[in-house]
């Protein structure tokens, strides 16, 4: 691992930011998760301007502004050296008082972390995930913007302990309706009469990156895609389903609720996104 902190770039172990940083004591910040494919950083620009959004959403001032963090981001990649490689880009309020005001941070933080990640385990990337309905719900708009990739993970990381204590290897998540959101990590699709389906993200979805491109991709295939409301009801009579995330990439679901989705393995209007995601990944992606 390689990481930008503080103007240097070290190795992961070397890392350290202060116990009084804010992100640490109040989940206090943003982040972004962004993908390296065969040497180039995939959809940079689009990754920027949510990076900035969020920030602007929480008002917190990025140090050195955009086009610093874009080229803190390149810098810390050409250091790591791999074709294929995660970053996670972080901004947090920076270091203040003991106390959620953030007005005693003079100075927000920026660091940048690459390596590699494996979200699910190689042979489920094949076959397909076995989802569980979360008990948990998807904080609303009111609470928490959805569209802000925020610190505040724990709604997240608590839907994904569920599903694993309960053999799973993902969580769905629902909002206060009773409606489908995301999963703990990333957007969901999935297939009802041929047309590719997604929450929006009034249902409490991220506005993911690459869940914009598999709908870019998918209307050059002739597949038909909207955003819907969708209930858990969908995914029982759904032909297939499937989830996409930067970290995750694009992944089967099999099953919900031990319940099998349409065949319980890939499906026809999955293996062609994917083909075309795999092809589309060097026009989409920023040159090192």
């Amino acid at each position: 691992m390689k990481v930008w902190i503080d103007g240097e770039i070290v190795d992961g172990s070397e890392a350290r930011i202060p116990v009084t940083d804010h992100g640490l004591l109040y989940g206090d910040g943003i982040f972004e998760g962004i993908r390296v494919y065969r040497n180039r950083v995939f959809r940079l620009d689009a990754h920027m301007k949510r990076f900035e959004a969020g920030a602007r959403g929480i008002a917190l001032d990025l140090p050195g502004g955009i086009d610093t963090v874009r080229a803190i981001v390149l810098e810390t990649v050409r250091a790591f050296g791999a074709d294929e490689a995660y970053v996670r880009l972080i901004a947090t309020r920076g270091e203040g008082s003991l106390g959620v005001d953030p007005t005693t941070c003079p100075q927000p933080r920026l660091i940048c972390l690459v390596d590699h990640v494996r979200i699910y385990p190689p042979d489920k990337l094949s076959s397909g995930l076995d989802l569980v309905t979360s008990s948990l719900r998807r904080p609303s708009p009111d609470v928490l913007d959805p569209r802000i990739k925020s610190l505040n993970y724990l709604n997240n990381v608590l839907a994904k302990l569920e599903a694993r204590q309960r053999g799973a290897d993902e969580a769905l998540m629902l909002n206060a309706q009773g409606m489908v959101a995301e999963t703990s990590v990333a957007n969901v699709f999935v297939v009802r009469d041929g047309v590719l389906l997604t929450p929006p993200a009034t249902d409490g979805a991220l506005e993911g990156v690459t869940r914009a491109t598999v709908m870019e991709l998918a209307a050059t295939l002739g597949i038909p895609v909207r955003e819907q409301t969708l209930g858990r009801y969908d995914f029982f009579a759904a032909e297939e389903a499937f989830l996409t995330g930067s970290g995750a990439g694009i992944v089967p679901i099999r099953s919900l609720d031990a319940r099998a989705i349409g065949a319980g393995r890939p499906g026809p209007v999955f293996e062609k996104v994917r083909v075309a995601f795999s092809e589309a990944v060097a026009e989409f992606g920023t040159p090192l």
